[in-house]
């Protein structure tokens, strides 16, 4: 099992009193430090303050914050967790991702998924109702302008266009799409090299516009088939990186509760398909983060890997 830490939301809100100037990196140093396999950045450009006021958040750009971040790293991958490719043209995005694998030496993974905050795409100029079908077309774009290959796709055409630097990552780095619905397994079976489901209830799941996902059996039953579509289909197994069901316990100076209750379901989450636990945080302050993580990394972390 490998963990990744997802950077916590609530530093950007309170970035005056949370962290400051080159504490991002330090925040970097103290994740690889613990031994976490991966360290992420969510995206959030422009958020609507209805959405803010009922448990959204903030996020630093991805592509600026990890490449500050890669700076003051040496071995944890760089995880975008997630991307939205809707927010803009693709190539834009092609261009992010292989100038920030170049730098990082080949330590991007590219998690994205379609979009769920009308609001959100709306004032970006983006077009809500197409998110998935462009997310589909954007892809193969991407790949091909990585690979240096023109691209006759009616969606995002290109010819005679060279983009440099090409990724480190021969073919582009990899990429793991998010959402629990078929289209999004469908998007990680077909077109990505990882999924990246979600933990989440009913009620959460009418906001997010995903299917709620309960418990480690369904989770089981969801990856299984999966991979048997990519067997299927002559592909190598997908990555799934997962927020454990216990996240709730997480509490910003003690994380121990939460460190012992996934510890003694690892098993389950492997035997389930899980290949990543992904972990954020409720750190209030970066003394807290400090503890926090050594702790993860102490009693969890280091015992899982």
């Amino acid at each position: 099992m490998r963990f990744n830490l997802m950077f916590p939301m609530r530093a950007v809100k309170h970035y005056d009193r949370w962290i400051q100037g080159s504490d991002l990196g330090e925040v970097a140093r103290i994740v690889e430090e613990a031994g976490f396999d991966g360290l992420s950045m969510s995206e959030h450009p422009y958020p609507d303050d209805a959405w803010l006021g009922n448990g959204g958040h903030h996020a630093f750009d991805p592509f600026v914050s990890l490449t500050f971040m890669a700076a003051h790293t040496s071995r944890v991958k760089l995880i975008t967790y997630v991307m939205v490719p809707g927010y803009r043209h693709p190539y834009l995005s092609a261009k992010a991702i292989s100038s920030l694998d170049t730098v990082s030496q080949g330590r991007l993974i590219v998690g994205m998924a379609a979009g769920y905050l009308r609001s959100e795409f709306e004032v970006l100029d983006a077009d809500f109702t197409r998110r998935g079908a462009l997310l589909n077309a954007a892809i193969p774009a991407m790949r091909a302008a990585w690979a240096g290959t023109d691209h006759d796709d009616p969606a995002f055409p290109t010819r005679g266009h060279t983009m440099l630097p090409a990724p480190v990552q021969k073919g582009g780095p990899p990429i793991w799409i998010g959402g629990n619905s078929a289209a999004a397994r469908r998007r990680a079976v077909t077109l990505g090299d990882g999924w990246l489901p979600m933990a989440q209830s009913a009620e959460t799941a009418a906001i997010t516009r995903t299917p709620a996902l309960e418990s480690i059996d369904e989770l089981r039953t969801l990856v299984s088939a999966a991979q048997t579509e990519r067997s299927t289909a002559g592909l190598a197994p997908l990555d799934v990186a997962f927020a454990p069901f216990e996240s709730h316990l997480l509490r910003s100076g003690d994380v121990d509760e939460f460190a012992t209750a996934v510890g003694d379901r690892l098993a389950a989450y492997e035997a389930a398909g899980v290949t990543w636990i992904t972990i954020e945080p409720t750190s209030r302050s970066l003394d807290a983060f400090r503890h926090d993580i050594g702790r993860l990394g102490e009693l969890l972390v280091r015992a899982g890997s």
